[in-house]
Order: C-alpha cells, then sequence, then structure tokens
C-alpha cells in the first residue's frame, strides 16, 4: 500500500468482523499458568498503539501486562523511546498499511492530533478492533455522531481517553446533584487557563524543511496540504485549526465532564461565543461560550430544569457570587461551579476538592443517593485505561464509551463553531437530529479575519492594514463545512 496522501482511504478496505480479528488469538488457560507469577496469554490483550510520541505513550504505559504488538507513528524520532520500551512490536507510520498487513491486533490506542482520529478509530471498529480514543473524540460535530453509530453497530468496546472520568469524585458530585442538596441548577460555569501553547497566529511565512524521520504527508491526512513548520508538530498543531480544536478541544472534555453528566445533559438547543480576535488559521487567545439546555426528566430528589451553562478560556473567569466566603476557592487554573437554588458547588476538574456552600458558609451536603465507582486493577495501571481493557476481555462497558463520550464531545467542539460564526452577531440555533443550525439565511455573509505575516522593524501608520486583512465567506457554506469537513481527496471514510 502506498504511503502518500493520495492512498486510497475507504470503509470498504477495512470492511471485516470481529470473528476474523480475533482468529489468531490463542487461548490458554489460566489454570494452566496459575501461580507462576504473571499474566497469563488468555488474559493479555494484543492492542496497537497510533500516536504514541505524546500521550499514547501514557496510555500505552498504563496498561501494564498486556501484549503491545503495533506500534504506529508518522514522526519516528518522536516516538523512538516508545519503540525502544517495546522492541518486540512492529512499526509502522501508516495505519492504513499497518492495518492491512498486521492481523493479531485485537484492540488500539489513538492518540494522534485531533484532525486524524476519526480515520483510524473508524478503520479499526470496522476490523473488529476495540478502541481507545484520546479527547477531544473527534476534530467535528459530525464525526462524533459517526463513531457513535459506528460503535453502537459495530459492537466493540470503546472509551474516550478523558481518564478523570473514572476518578471518584465525578460520581461523588453526581450524588450531591441528585440527591437534590443543591436545589434546582440553571446555571453552572466551567474555566480553563488554556492555552498554554500559542493561538492566535498567522501562518508561519518561513518554509522549513521536514526532518527525515517524520512523514508530512501523514500528519496532514485528510487536511489542506500546507509547507512543513515546527509550529505546527509537535504538540503545538492544538491552536491550528486544521489540526487541533483549541483550548475547548483540549480542556473541555475535562472540564465539562461532570456538568455533562452530573447534569445529564444533551444537546443544547443553543450556543452563542465571543472571543479575542479570530482568525483564519488558528484559534484566538480567550473565548467564552454559552450553551442553553432544554429542561431534562426530573430524578427522584432533583429537578433539571433548562440550565445555561457558559465556558472560559484563556485566562477568563466567571463572576465570583456575591454570597461566596473570601476563602472559597475559585482556581483560575480550572474548574466549574454550579448555581442552585439552595447551595453553590466549586470544583476542580473531575470534581476534585469540590466544596459546597449555603448562605455564605460551607456546607457538607447529605446525600440520599449512591452511584458505583469505576473500580482500580489489581494489576495496577490507570483506571480509566484498566477498566477498557478489562472490558475488552470479560465484557461490560467502560465509563466513557462513545454512547457517552460521542453526544458530550458533539456539544464541546460545537463551542469552537460559535467562536467561529460570531460575527453573525446571533445566537444560533441548533437542530441536533440534523446536526444543523437552522437560523442562518443562504445569502448571510461571515467576516473573519486573516493575519498577515510583516516585518516588526517597520512601523507606519498602517500597521493594521499591513498585519491584517478581511475574508468574506458564505456563512451558511462554512457552518456546514466546520460541521462535518470535506476530506481531502483519498481521504474518504
Amino acid at each position: 500500500m502506498k504511503k502518500n496522501s493520495d492512498s486510497t482511504f475507504s470503509r470498504r478496505n477495512f470492511i471485516g468482523t470481529t470473528a476474523t480479528a480475533l482468529a489468531g488469538f490463542s487461548i490458554v488457560p489460566s489454570s494452566a499458568v496459575a501461580g507462576l507469577g504473571h499474566i497469563p496469554p488468555s488474559d493479555k490483550l494484543n492492542i496497537a498503539g497510533i500516536g504514541i510520541g505524546g500521550k499514547g505513550n501514557t496510555n500505552l504505559r498504563n496498561m501494564p501486562g498486556q501484549n503491545i504488538v503495533a506500534l504506529c507513528d508518522v514522526d519516528w524520532d518522536y516516538a523512538n523511546r516508545v519503540f525502544e520500551t517495546y522492541p518486540k512490536a512492529k512499526k509502522w507510520k501508516d495505519f492504513r498499511e499497518m492495518f492491512d498487513k498486521q492481523k493479531d491486533i485485537e484492540a488500539v490506542v489513538i492518540a494522534t492530533p485531533d484532525h486524524t482520529h476519526t480515520l483510524p478509530a473508524a478503520a479499526a471498529m470496522e476490523l473488529g478492533q476495540h478502541v481507545y480514543l484520546q479527547k477531544p473524540l473527534t476534530h467535528s460535530v459530525w464525526e462524533s455522531r459517526y463513531l457513535t453509530e459506528l460503535a453502537k453497530k459495530t459492537g466493540v468496546v470503546t472509551q474516550m481517553g478523558n481518564e478523570g472520568h473514572s476518578n471518584d469524585t465525578v460520581y461523588e458530585v453526581t450524588e450531591v446533584v441528585h440527591s437534590g442538596c443543591l436545589g434546582d441548577i440553571k446555571e453552572a460555569h466551567v474555566w480553563t487557563n488554556r492555552p498554554i501553547w500559542r493561538q492566535g497566529m498567522p501562518k508561519p511565512l518561513k518554509e522549513v524543511k521536514v526532518p527525515d524521520t517524520l512523514d508530512w504527508d501523514l500528519f496532514i491526512g485528510p487536511a489542506e496540504m500546507r509547507p512543513y513548520n515546527p509550529e505546527y508538530h509537535p504538540w503545538i498543531w492544538r491552536g491550528w485549526w486544521d489540526y487541533g480544536t483549541g483550548a475547548l478541544g483540549d480542556m473541555g472534555c475535562h472540564l465539562l465532564d461532570v456538568p455533562y453528566y452530573a447534569l445529564q445533559l444533551t444537546a443544547p438547543t443553543a450556543f452563542q461565543a465571543s472571543s479575542s480576535l479570530v482568525n483564519t488559521e488558528s484559534a484566538p487567545v480567550s473565548a467564552q461560550v454559552s450553551y442553553l439546555f432544554p429542561a431534562r426528566k426530573n430524578l427522584p430528589y432533583c429537578a433539571l430544569p433548562e440550565l445555561k451553562l457558559t465556558w472560559y478560556d484563556g485566562g477568563l473567569m466567571p463572576a465570583r457570587p456575591f454570597d461566596l466566603p473570601n476563602d472559597a476557592p475559585m482556581n483560575p487554573g480550572g474548574g466549574f461551579m454550579f448555581i442552585g437554588s439552595k447551595a453553590t458547588l466549586i470544583a476542580e476538574a473531575y470534581g476534585a476538592k469540590w466544596k459546597v456552600y449555603k448562605n455564605g458558609q460551607e456546607i457538607v451536603p447529605e446525600t440520599r443517593v449512591k452511584i458505583d465507582r469505576v473500580p482500580d486493577d489489581p494489576a495496577g495501571g490507570g483506571r480509566h485505561e484498566m477498566h477498557f481493557v478489562n472490558c475488552c476481555k470479560k465484557g461490560g462497558k467502560p465509563a466513557s464509551g462513545f454512547e457517552y463520550a460521542g453526544p458530550f464531545n458533539e456539544m464541546v467542539v460545537m463551542g469552537n463553531l460559535a467562536v467561529r460564526m460570531q460575527s453573525l452577531q446571533k445566537t444560533l440555533l441548533w437542530d441536533s437530529e440534523n446536526m444543523k443550525v437552522t437560523n442562518i439565511s443562504p445569502d448571510e455573509t461571515l467576516v473573519t479575519t486573516k493575519l498577515l505575516p510583516f516585518s516588526s522593524d517597520i512601523v507606519t501608520r498602517n500597521v493594521e492594514r499591513e498585519s491584517k486583512q478581511t475574508v468574506k465567506w458564505n456563512a451558511q457554506e462554512m457552518c456546514a463545512e466546520w460541521i462535518k469537513h470535506t476530506y481531502k481527496n483519498g481521504w474518504s471514510l
């Protein structure tokens, strides 16, 4: 199979069944090796890592005792330390070639840049392979819906890599909410200090030679080709619209997780945003996104009325409630706040360090419901990762399977749609069933800024004109494109 970006990639190339995928899996009874002090072969999962230089390496380490049979990365220098850790694993650059030629893979861990999450995940599921996919689940709303439906169709085990969703504090906060301790919650706020990488930048002017160890065509994947620059890889890709999802995509699946889970949110009916300067290439330095969620079915001790949820990034923070004690922490690094009719709850990511305040005083709420926790594994490792592994081997549903993570991620990345559409100066009305904004007319114009590189040693009265241009697009067409990307030729699903 060719490695260049013109190689045909379609689901037809990867149609398979779980039986076929597991044909090479050797079963040895546990009793045959009992007491030898190691995991029996029958209890080991054959795992392939795709995108292993960063977070993927951590996820693989958190799955101890398993068979790491394949490692795939477009940059073999960045991935070299992982190759050395698992010397028996076969090495690949192109996941398509790996799937085509290596038949002993039972599960994959995917931690590539956001824009290349969906393609390998879909291919693996079609082959009957279980999928652990890093957050954000996908780059676009449509991709989230697609993977959710494909997971249901194929029946494989899935898990999004929002690892904190397996923490006890997620369920502690949910018990407080569901017990009615806060009363009716109609307002929620979530914030982060991210980005801690560069955002709001123009496209780099200088063209840099591609390192010999990097396959730039494969990094670009389904996106539009552009010259290599170290401003894109590694890690800094998060801030570029073509590859990442900015601060919201990076931290939203962490910080919005408890609000989405505890408040049993569904798709919003409307959303809107404001931010620092939005440009054609990269996410803004700071942004604020508001979502409106409809009322949900009441719980035994808790009503779930219509809710306004507001996201803040780039150092922006919600206003501090006037009745909050001076020593009540609102960690500027990141957290969330539920404002209820009876009390207010403040916490950090995944409910860490949660506290409840009523009438200006901290209180200890009495809960009336109990939610099961995600268990630790006796072999150690990451709770989130090993729960996925054990569900693959023994059955069951991981805590953040795609039936939960898919709709959740739709909401997260929808916020970037609001950021990019804000020049329309309107609340966007959302039709979730059809994945469509319903109140944009065919002739509306979207106005965006294109930043131009310019020499800082030349100062004139025309600095603004020389540093940026106004770009106008058809709003309806661009909104549809950002909901469902047009993949580059050769990279279709």
